[in-house]
């Protein structure tokens, strides 16, 4: 319970009209500043280092490029859950290759070198000794009956006379 005059102060003119003054000086303060200055405010510097993003953010652009998504974007597929953005990587390509070589004999001219003849798959190839069959295979030396061949890495292979044999060639 209020005293009653407690209560006939509060409901006084003068102490609204007291109430109402004080109220505005406040605003008029407020507004043109004469509340003082605001202290210095700065920010505190860091002594540990900036965190750093678990995310790896630079290879999120590749997967939201318009240029994946209209290339991967395949409504008539049956999966839903169909993507072609993880794709197997292509197998290297084949450093070596195979041909079909089979010696057919040699001719030499009076006080020449020896021409070897030589078919390779479906072409006919005449080389002297010494001189090149395939990209890295040389005729080494030539019979009546074999013809052995080198490589630069000392490798030879001696096909015999008309008979299929298989090389395996680097590819340059």
């Amino acid at each position: 319970m209020m005293r009653p005059g407690f209560r006939e102060t509060l409901r006084s003119r003068q102490f609204a009209l007291l109430v109402h003054l004080a109220l505005w000086s406040l605003l008029i303060v407020a507004v043109l500043g004469m509340s003082g200055t605001m202290p210095p405010f700065s920010e505190a510097e860091s002594f540990s280092n900036a965190p750093q993003s678990p995310v790896p953010a630079s290879r999120l652009a590749q997967l939201f490029s318009p240029a994946d998504l209209s290339k991967s974007l395949n409504t008539n597929t049956l999966n839903p859950f169909y993507t072609r953005h993880f794709i197997p990587p292509q197998p290297p390509a084949p450093t070596t290759r195979k041909f079909e070589l089979t010696y057919q004999g040699f001719y030499q001219s009076e006080g020449g070198m020896k021409q070897t003849m030589i078919r390779i798959g479906d072409s006919f190839v005449v080389t002297p000794v010494g001189g090149r069959v395939l990209s890295n295979l040389f005729a080494a030396d030539a019979t009546m009956q074999t013809l052995l061949l080198t490589n630069p890495a000392a490798g030879t292979n001696l096909l015999t006379l008309n008979a299929k044999k298989e090389v395996e060639v680097p590819i340059r």
